[in-house]
Order: C-alpha cells, then structure tokens, then sequence
C-alpha cells in the first residue's frame, strides 16, 4: 500500500508542466540538459546557448546517474 505523503507529492508532480513548446527534461518535467544518445550514452549541455545559438557540451557519460551528478558538481563549482 502506498502512503498518502506519496500520493500527495506524486499529485504536487504531475501539477507542474511547462509551457507549450519548451523542451523537456530526462525527468519528464524540468528542461534538463541531459539528453540520450542514440548509442545509449547520456551527454550534457550547458543551460546557456552561446553566440552560434548552440549548448556547449559538458561531458558524456555511461549512464543518466552519473551525468545528474556531473551536473551538479558543475552547479556546486559555479557557486563555491
């Protein structure tokens, strides 16, 4: 049986949505820059587009827990 406090934040979840057009997280929905590759890998783009309109890649990693901990050491670094 599921508690009510899940159920609760599951519901809390699903409220939050984007609007039309903005590109969606590994999550389903923040706008993450972590995408899947076609070879399986995840790559990591920067949030910032530079001069050309494109993200810098940050790195590419084996798996999706790997690539959100590289994310948030980059976050940790650009604020310490």
């Amino acid at each position: 049986m599921v508690s009510p406090a899940v159920l609760l934040s599951n519901l809390n979840v699903a409220k939050r949505k984007l609007p039309p057009g903005q590109p969606r997280g590994h999550d389903g929905i923040t706008p993450g820059m972590i995408r899947k590759l076609k070879s399986g890998q995840y790559r990591l783009y920067s949030r910032k587009k530079d001069a050309s309109g494109k993200r810098r890649n940050l790195g590419t990693f084996s798996s999706l827990r790997a690539a959100t901990q590289h994310e948030r050491e980059v976050q940790y670094f650009k604020r310490h």
